[in-house]
């Protein structure tokens, strides 16, 4: 009898996977979609915020657009011109303008009871109004027959009450004579009822004080055609460039400046613009900080891929290639976050403008939600701003790789 041993069966070895395993691969996904997400919501915020802020910026403007005229022709040096040395009739027939009116300014001192105020009083012809939208009055009734209209900002600090029946002093120095000892010897004086009273915007209402341009012109020793601008309001036929030029071939006795609305306020504008440009640059930083997750995701696929990698390149493909790809792919995951978070941003500021679901509070505000107006340009602005940052933290990643194969 012969006895065998009996020995257990060879099994092959157990190889374990080269690379990451199937939990590891689902981190670079999940990391995949982080790193989207956090660009979506990235675009999103910038075209919502900066939706935003235009909304704001023309609701400022339109308060502006109440007072401010179209355009404004003032003198470059001095305070007042003739009509005839700015061809006055002239002006009224160029084309594309479609009134003209003179104005007169000046600061003045205006009393009333025991309360006083330093105001810019600007005397307006008729077709002021018409031009400008000053009819919208917060109290009162627009009438410049021996009354004024005040900012509201001016009517409380003066404590007027449309119930009284007292007049306001205006006050203005003489321009002819040395400075007097008394109140008719050192200052021209007029009286005007508190007719009315605008809610524009602050820097308005605690500056202006609107009255006729005769009464104005008295009190300063003007001339009957004496003025200090001229205010132009247009039928939109013509650019603003274009008028410019025609004023500009105008045989005019004086050297007078145009500006527009824009250049009536700009301090305003300035600091509109240096604001909007603020908010970019610090949603950029965002957009950068939300591309470290790509960054992260990007990486994690290569060291993935490494295998695959060798395989190609044994087959003929060079490491330019192989970057190319995975540019690429980086690429689209970044093209695809921006598309959504354009789409996001889109659908967010049409239901504020629709429905007003964000509100401004309970306070006295102009509007009751946040005013939103989208631009073509915004939207445009920020595919390039994301695209750009999202292409130079690709082109980082890729190039720092290392696609040398692993020992």
């Amino acid at each position: 009898i012969q006895c065998r041993t009996l020995r257990p069966p060879i099994r092959p070895p157990t190889v374990q996977p080269c690379g990451f395993s199937r939990k590891q691969r689902s981190v670079i996904n999940i990391i995949s979609w982080i790193s989207l997400v956090g660009l979506a919501v990235s675009t999103a915020a910038l075209i919502v915020v900066l939706s935003v802020y235009n909304g704001i910026g023309d609701l400022t403007q339109s308060l502006f657009d109440v007072f401010d005229p179209e355009v404004m022709i003032t003198p470059a040096e001095g305070k007042s011109f003739r009509l005839d040395e700015v061809c006055f009739a002239d002006l009224s027939r160029l084309e594309g303008v479609r009134q003209a009116v003179p104005i007169v300014e000046e600061n003045a001192w205006v009393t009333y009871r025991n309360h006083e105020a330093i105001v810019t009083l600007r005397g307006v012809g008729e077709g002021y109004a018409a031009q400008t939208g000053l009819t919208l009055l917060y109290e009162g009734v627009y009438s410049l027959d021996n009354a004024a209209i005040l900012g509201a900002e001016i009517w409380d600090r003066l404590g007027v009450s449309l119930l009284g029946n007292i007049p306001m002093g205006i006050h203005i120095p003489k321009r002819t004579s040395a400075l007097g000892t008394t109140m008719e010897e050192a200052f021209n004086n007029g009286y005007l009822y508190p007719g009315a009273n605008f809610y524009i915007q602050q820097d308005i209402d605690n500056k202006y004080v609107v009255a006729d341009i005769d009464f104005v012109r008295a009190l300063l020793d003007y001339a009957p055609d004496e003025c200090s601008a001229v205010a132009l309001s247009t039928d939109g036929s013509v650019s603003l460039k274009r008028l410019r030029s025609a004023i500009a071939a105008l045989p005019v006795g004086t050297e007078i400046v145009v500006r527009d609305r824009f250049e009536q306020q700009p301090l305003y504008y300035k600091v509109f613009r240096s604001e909007r440009l603020a908010i970019i640059l610090i949603l950029a930083l965002i957009v950068l900080i939300s591309t470290l997750n790509l960054v992260a995701s990007l990486s994690l696929l290569i060291l993935d891929k490494r295998q695959d990698i060798v395989l190609l390149k044994s087959m003929g493909m060079t490491t330019h290639d192989v970057r190319k790809t995975f540019f690429t792919e980086g690429l689209m995951i970044c093209a695809t976050g921006v598309v959504a978070g354009l789409l996001l941003g889109f659908v967010v500021c049409f239901l504020q403008q629709q429905f007003g679901i964000i509100q401004m509070g309970n306070g006295g505000f102009l509007v009751s939600a946040f005013p939103v107006a989208m631009r073509l340009a915004d939207f445009l602005l920020t595919t390039v701003v994301v695209m750009l940052i999202s292409a130079g933290a690709v082109t980082f990643t890729v190039r720092r790789a290392k696609w040398e194969q692993p020992g």
